[in-house]
This record gives C-alpha cells, structure tokens and sequence, in this order.
C-alpha cells in the first residue's frame, strides 16, 4: 500500500539503511544468535551512520529528524529478526526519558554516548514480583547525603548484559501511599560499586538481544543521577508507555508483512500433488486471511504513527494497537509456518525464528490482559 506518511528524504533514508542492514547485519545474524548477544561493534556501527537516536538535537549527537526516522529504522530491523529489539528499546523508549526529564548537564554527559553508540541504554522496571504492576516494586533508593543507596532486584531486563546506563525505577519514599507516589527514576552508570549483573537469561527466542538479572546491594548513586523530579517516576513512566507500546506494534506489523512476503515466495515454489501449493484453496483462503489482518494492522498502526507526530495522546489507542498487532502477528507466524510444511520448524527457514520471536511481544511493554485492562476502563 502507499503510505502517505513518509515523502522523499524518508525513502531515501529507507534505502540507505537496507544498504547498511545488507552489509553489516544480515552476514552476522546467525553468528549473534549462536553467541546469544549482538556485538558493541555493531552498536558503534550504527552510531557512526547516525542510526542510533536520530531525534536528538545535533548538539547531543543526533539529527534533530522526526518520528518517521525511528519508524524506518525499527520496520527494517523487524523485517531481520525481533532479536534487534534492542535498538528500538534505546532509541525510542529509553532516550525519550533521557531527552524529556534529564537537566542540561545531564543530557550533554549522557546523551552523546547514546547517539554515538559508545553507551548502550536499558530499563530496569520489571521485577520478580512486579511485572507490569509497577506500583508494587520493592527497589529502593534511599538518600544519604549527597547520594542514592539503591538496593533490590530488577528481572527481565533487555539490553541487561550490554548496557552502559540503566535507568532504575526504584521508591525513593518506600512509606509514601499511594505507592506510586514514592517511584523516581535514577540512572546507575556500569561499574558503579555495588551494581552486580546476574545471569543472562536464556530465552525461548530473541536469543541475540540479552535480556538479565541485574542486582542492587548497597549501591551508592550520586544524588546528582535522579532523573526529573524525586517522586513523579511513576508518572513519567505512564506518559511513555504509550509510545512503548506503539513502537511493539510497530515492529510487531513489519514483521508480519515480512513473514507474508517470505510465505508466499514459498507457497509458490513448493510444489504437491504435482503442483505449487499455493493454487490449492486452503492455501489461498488462508493467505487472504493472512493478507486482509496484515492490511488492518497496517491501517491502524499508520494512523497513530502520524497522531504521535501531530503531537496527540494515544493513551488508549496504543494499548489497542499493542494487544491486537502482536497477536496478529502471532497468528501470522503460527500460519505461515503451517503453510511451509515440516522446512517451517527448520531453523534455516526464517519463519522458525519469526516463530519463536514473535510470542514474547504479548508479554513484555504490559501483556496484552493489561492492555485490555487499559481499554476496557477508558470504556467505563
């Protein structure tokens, strides 16, 4: 379909990061599976292309570029694989916080190494147990003097292994009630004393982004790290999950075209019963399912891409494009791996990975009860 949303300069930046996918991602894809982590190089690759936070204003390191810039750069590497999930995950989730909260000295010693590549950005929200109920973390950051004792447990971290800067959701006033009243953000630099990172996590999927344990014990933060204002954590988090969501569905869409697009060069090769199993009914009903949910999920997820740029709340709207978009994409995978017969469960075959790949997004940025939670009380 054409999308309307992007003009030239975009698509002239859409061809030149395929080229840099083709060059630099593809030929090691596999290699970074084997190894369960994607290699600083290639973060300090995309940084050198000005593919990494290409939002921030020049002086920080980016290009000042809009929205769309990001969309591009998160289409083409969900077209990869879901394992590139990180990029996404520094760049349109973390560094908002970043460009948003931080002070301006903040932002001149932090932001330049996350657009350069040479700091690599996560989230610590989730714990062992609070998951996307947030209120109920037990991390706690308690002042002495000029500085932060952070001490807890933060679990499914993506980015965990990798990354340089972590910002910390954590309760700066544990006693506070309600409990969200008592959440501030505090970012815990690498090889700060008392930040210990566990185990990598071994996952069923997306085995080249890390995801980790990452622990607190009497870790001394300087005062100087909290990000925005002691206590408004909690609702600075509100206001970008939203975004997070869509940026899930964003990549969740992509890949669901991709694994059509894959589905159908194979349909139309392999052959049964003397002929391309694409000509029997079954296969073209179900490829016109597929392509009809593909063409909605497109639609959709266009129309809040340009309500972000037009500056417009989508609060509910990007809940409801999180939970449907995901699950439409797992409904995809399921599908068309059916339709590729026993190469399907082949790992040589991309759509084994997409497989395995996709089913994580109904979890993480809030599962998809939470986000019909969200819907069904804006109903009310």
């Amino acid at each position: 379909m054409d999308r309307n949303i992007f003009q030239e300069e975009h698509r002239i930046f859409r061809s030149a990061f395929q080229s840099f996918i083709k060059k630099d991602v593809l030929p090691h894809y596999d290699k970074w599976e084997e190894k369960r982590i994607v290699p600083r190089e290639f973060w300090l690759q995309m940084g050198s292309q000005g593919y990494l936070c290409p939002q921030l204003e020049e002086k920080y390191g980016g290009m000042g570029a809009d929205f769309r810039y990001n969309i591009i750069i998160n289409e083409e590497l969900a077209k990869v694989a879901m394992g590139t999930l990180g990029v996404p995950l520094h760049n349109d989730i973390i560094a908002p916080y970043l460009q948003m909260y931080c002070n301006e000295a903040q932002k001149r010693q932090w932001l330049p190494k996350c657009a350069s590549g040479k700091a690599i950005l996560a989230i610590a929200m989730t714990e062992p147990g609070a998951g996307s109920d947030l209120q109920s973390i037990k991390t706690t950051a308690i002042k002495d003097g000029d500085s932060y004792v952070l001490n807890g447990q933060k679990t499914f971290i993506s980015n965990g292994i990798s990354a340089d800067l972590v910002l910390v959701a954590c309760k700066t006033d544990p006693k506070a009630q309600p409990g969200y009243r008592g959440i501030s953000l505090i970012m815990v630099e690498r090889d700060t004393p008392g930040f210990i990172r566990g185990r990598q996590l071994d996952k069923i999927g997306m085995h080249s982004q890390d995801t980790a344990e990452l622990f607190f014990e009497e870790c001394r933060v300087p005062a100087a790290n909290l990000v925005g204002t002691e206590g408004e954590g909690f609702k600075y988090m509100m206001k970008k999950l939203p975004h997070e969501r869509l940026v899930v569905a964003v990549g969740c869409q992509a890949a669901a075209e991709e694994m059509l697009k894959e589905t159908l060069e194979f349909t139309r090769v392999r052959s049964a019963f003397g002929k391309p199993i694409q000509e029997f009914q079954h296969t073209r009903f179900k490829l016109a399912e597929i392509a009809t949910e593909i063409e909605l999920g497109r639609v959709f997820v266009d129309r809040l891409i340009d309500r972000v740029i037009q500056g417009e709340d989508i609060t509910v709207e990007g809940a409801m494009a999180k939970w449907w978009v995901s699950d439409m994409a797992n409904r995809v995978a399921y599908d068309c791996l059916q339709l590729h017969g026993g190469y399907g469960y082949m790992e040589e075959y991309k759509i084994a990975r997409w497989y395995r790949d996709i089913r994580v997004a109904t979890i993480y940025a809030g599962s998809n009860e939470i986000m019909k939670e969200v819907i069904g009380r804006s109903l009310q």
